[in-house]
């Protein structure tokens, strides 16, 4: 099941993973893929670099954190204090 964005369920549990759980991030892969029950591998191979290519998603040092384009998508209001946001 794909939407308009053209997330599949995957797409949207890792990111609303990343904002919920994790407050919009950073958070490490290990953490991140513990959380949604999957694997390290198909976290970085197959679900990222669209996320990324899109601008939902960005890898830091510090870890996976969600964009506001992310926030947008789920009609969250970004936090107004993080500079990182922006990509």
């Amino acid at each position: 099941d794909v939407d308009p964005s053209g997330f599949d369920v995957m797409d949207r549990k890792l990111l609303e993973a990343i904002l919920h759980k994790f407050d919009g991030g950073p958070v490490g892969i290990d953490n991140l893929a513990a959380a949604i029950g999957e694997e390290r591998d198909t976290i970085e191979d197959v679900l990222e670099p669209y996320l990324i290519q899109q601008g939902y998603l960005q890898r830091t040092s510090r870890g996976r954190m969600a964009t506001r384009l992310a926030y947008e998508h789920f009609g969250l209001t970004p936090p107004s204090s993080s500079a990182n946001l922006d990509i």
